[in-house]
């Protein structure tokens, strides 16, 4: 007789169901385990990441796996409410070439814009707020949309559609709710971490242009900020403007980036522009789109911001720095980093100019102390050694000749101190520089292809008497004559005198060299300087010294020319 244990029907089948709904149940837990594994893992892929594009993708990435959904896309909501950026996975890239364009924010995208609050249906087709799908888009059919918020503030919206398993649930809205949690803590971090980034290029480039303000001349430095904000920016064109003569317009004078050498020179009304705005008001400016007025010819730009910076109260030269057509316009962050870099580099300029006034202020002082002591020291002694020789001179007349000869020696000394201590003095930074100085920098100029400076005397009121052109005249004359000192005296002793008596210029230069050889033909300097001295009715004459070498005289009446 079997012994086995025997149930009723009844109770057994009490027991298969029971059993069979613990199963369903571990089941279910089991599945419900693995998804908030998947939220888990998902989550820990998208904080990792910092680069903000980046974390972006790896959103919309997430959220379709966790979900199961064969499309998902990430909307960033623009400051007027529509989509600025749309990144977007599941369709082929020859899908999306043959759309005419990405979703904007209307229909049932804009509702969840608008809302701010889940939606799951279906069926995308029954709901009336549904505006269909563009010409080649793939059909879809349950939608679930999720705003992604970043601290208060909604950033953008999870769009997902088509589930494997024919509609989403409660569970996947869910889930996908608290994804976009920790999606909006990821974007929180790759937006400060881009800030901070922005911030040190930002800071970077403000060092380097301090660092060129302290080395070099502060308005040579234009076009540098030019360059370092090409690459701050990530801007497709920087232009530096200045006013020009006609006030109603600016004239671009540097530029760096794509087509720069097209705009250079172009001249931009001031009516109208975003350019001409900013440099009215001194303040830093933005559009959304291109300054029109501002572009080159056949060019077309995106999202515009003009940076002006202001030294002393004055524009020294806006900056308009325009983006790509297409591409992000700048962030409130972004201007008012470009803002503050435009000021400081402004305070930068006026700081730097100021010590360069004031060094120079303190070099004139110098050379005004230096100039009173070679006067009231120097030249005062040489002069009462003059006259005690004189005196001496007079009482041995058999050394009446060589103390003589000391005393115009002195005189000679005198002379060229007072030649510099007029250079000490008069000169003045920024000015043009008169006769006398230009023919310094000459003397200056040759002075290395020769063994000794040449001496340079004055006599007469040079800078007053003689007018620009005979000026210029002068100066090329100078240069003429010692060149062919150089090239053919092999003097060790040049003297240069330039003098005004009455209504007569005179240039005399002198050497100790080799002389001017008997019957030597004239060569195209000396017939060139013979013809600049007859067309103002001068003279230019080229004959041995008095004591040997050559001796050049060019004399050229002034009259109406003074």
């Amino acid at each position: 007789m079997d012994a086995g244990l025997d149930f009723p029907d009844g109770p057994r089948s009490e027991l298969e169901r029971t059993i069979e709904e613990l199963v369903e149940r571990a089941t279910t837990v089991l599945h419900t385990q693995g998804r908030l594994r998947s939220l888990l893992r998902a989550s820990r892929v998208v904080v990792e990441e910092l680069d903000l594009a980046r974390v972006l993708r790896r959103i919309v990435e997430a959220a379709a796996e966790l979900a199961d959904a064969r499309y998902a896309a990430l909307g960033v909501i623009a400051p007027d409410g529509h989509l600025e950026q749309f990144i977007h996975t599941g369709m082929p890239a020859e899908t999306v070439a043959r759309i005419d364009h990405l979703p904007e924010g209307h229909g049932l995208l804009g509702a969840v814009i608008d809302q701010a609050e889940p939606i799951r249906l279906d069926h995308l087709r029954d709901d009336p707020r549904s505006a269909g799908f563009p010409e080649h888009h793939p059909e879809m059919d349950a939608f679930l949309g999720v705003p992604v918020r970043v601290r208060d503030e909604v950033y953008g919206n999870l769009y997902l559609t088509d589930p494997r398993r024919g509609t989403f649930t409660q569970e996947d809205e869910d889930l996908v709710t608290a994804l976009a949690a920790s999606a909006g803590i990821a974007i929180d971090n790759a937006r400060l971490f881009d800030e901070s980034r922005r911030r040190q290029r930002w800071s970077t480039a403000l060092a380097e242009v301090t660092a060129a303000l302290l080395d070099g001349d502060a308005d040579d430095v234009l076009p540098l900020i030019a360059e370092r904000l090409a690459v701050v920016v990530d801007a497709d064109l920087v232009r530096v403007a200045v006013p020009a003569a006609d006030p109603a317009v600016l004239r671009i004078t540097a530029a760096r980036g794509t087509g720069a050498d097209a705009v250079l020179g172009a001249e931009i009304p001031v009516e109208g522009t975003l350019l001409g705005r900013a440099f009215e008001s001194g303040e830093t400016v933005a559009s959304d789109g291109p300054d029109l007025a501002g572009t080159a010819a056949g060019r077309a730009y995106g999202p515009t911001v003009v940076m002006p910076i202001v030294v002393a109260g004055s524009v020294v030269g806006p900056r308009p720095v325009p983006r790509a057509p297409g591409a992000p316009p700048f962030s409130a962050g972004e201007l008012g980093m470009a803002a503050e870099f435009a000021a400081q580099t402004g305070l930068a300029i006026e700081i730097t100019r100021g010590r360069r006034d004031r060094q120079r202020f303190e070099l004139v002082e110098e050379r005004s102390r230096i100039a009173r002591d070679l006067h009231d020291h120097v030249i005062q002694r040489l002069f009462g050694t003059g006259l005690a020789l004189q005196a001496l001179a007079a009482r041995n007349p058999d050394l009446q000749r060589e103390l003589l000869d000391q005393v115009d020696a002195i005189d000679a000394a005198i002379a060229e101190i007072r030649t510099a201590i007029f250079t000490l003095t008069t000169r003045r930074q920024g000015s043009e520089p008169a006769l006398r100085h230009r023919l310094l920098d000459v003397i200056a100029e040759v002075t290395p292809s020769l063994p000794a400076a040449p001496r340079i005397t004055f006599s007469g009121a040079v800078d007053l008497r003689i007018r620009d052109d005979v000026a210029d005249e002068v100066v090329a004359v100078v240069r003429e004559l010692l060149s062919n000192v150089i090239r053919h005296a092999s003097a060790s002793d040049v003297q240069v005198d330039v003098a005004v008596a009455d209504d007569l210029l005179q240039v005399t230069v002198s050497d100790d060299g080799s002389g001017v050889p008997e019957g030597a033909p004239r060569r195209s300097g000396t017939a060139n300087l013979e013809e600049r001295a007859a067309r103002r009715g001068g003279r230019f004459t080229l004959a041995a010294g008095p004591s040997g070498g050559t001796r050049a005289e060019w004399a050229v009446p002034l009259g109406e020319a003074s």
